[in-house]
């Protein structure tokens, strides 16, 4: 049985929904998910990555910059829940960080030190592809329910048919490309919160929230004002210092 509350529930699918609409912003919508599975749950944070064509994976979203670090930490040293599930395509996962030390004898120390107890991976699938996976991260050695497992693998279950919606209704393009695409506005993300962080004096984790603040606030795409930022500095708006 799901620890989460119904109406909650409920009113995330329903936000999920409204993403899928005119506008698609695929970096965006993977943002939103892993802030709501974070939410759901009562994970302190969330991290998603997804795959490229030739099945590296690359950071994608994070509800909060530790994980984002962590996220990185497990490309780079290739171990790691998030890269067990994508391998595996199942949840993949260890209450207890503590006695993972043999399983990831590098990534759970530095998931320790982040401040973290435990984590959860889900596979971004569809059938027998597997597309990415998602991690969530909490500060107690607790395992999740089994009705809440479910609950988060639906909402990843549905992030992944908005990634192939954008493929099949939008572009008519292969999915590595469309993937391709999502990866190259992340990077054009991370340009702009740097610059919001150097320019305004705030940490990147702030840079970000503002950088959100300020699209959702004009009903701007992300990578839209992302490339603004980075490319015309001129045209940056005030933020202020949060």
């Amino acid at each position: 049985m799901s620890s989460i509350a119904p109406e909650r529930l409920a009113d995330v699918f329903v936000e999920l929904a409204d993403t899928l609409v005119d506008d698609f912003d695929l970096v965006e919508f993977l943002q939103m998910v892993t802030a709501r599975a974070s939410e759901l749950t009562g994970a302190r944070a969330a991290g998603l990555l997804l795959a490229d064509a030739d099945d590296r994976l690359h950071f994608m979203a994070a509800s909060d910059e530790r994980v984002h670090l962590l996220d990185l930490f497990q490309i780079q040293a290739d171990e790691g829940p998030c890269r067990d599930c994508f391998r595996q395509g199942i949840p993949v996962g260890d209450a207890d960080l503590e006695r993972a030390g043999t399983r990831w004898p590098r990534f759970a120390p530095a998931a320790r030190t982040a401040g973290f107890a435990s984590v959860q991976a889900f596979p971004l699938r569809r059938r027998q592809q597997v597309i990415g996976s998602m991690g969530l991260f909490s500060a107690a050695a607790v395992a999740m329910s089994p009705g809440d497992v479910r609950v988060v693998q639906a909402l990843v279950d549905v992030a992944t048919i908005g990634i192939l919606q954008e493929r099949q209704v939008r572009r008519g393009q292969v999915l590595t490309e469309q993937l391709q695409g999502a990866l190259n506005s992340r990077i054009v993300i991370e340009q702009a919160k740097g610059v919001i962080a150097q320019s305004t004096g705030v940490t990147i984790d702030r840079a970000f929230t503002l950088l959100r603040t300020y699209c959702r606030t004009h009903h701007l795409r992300l990578s839209d004002m992302a490339r603004t930022i980075v490319n015309d500095p001129a045209r940056v708006p005030d933020f202020g210092s949060g």
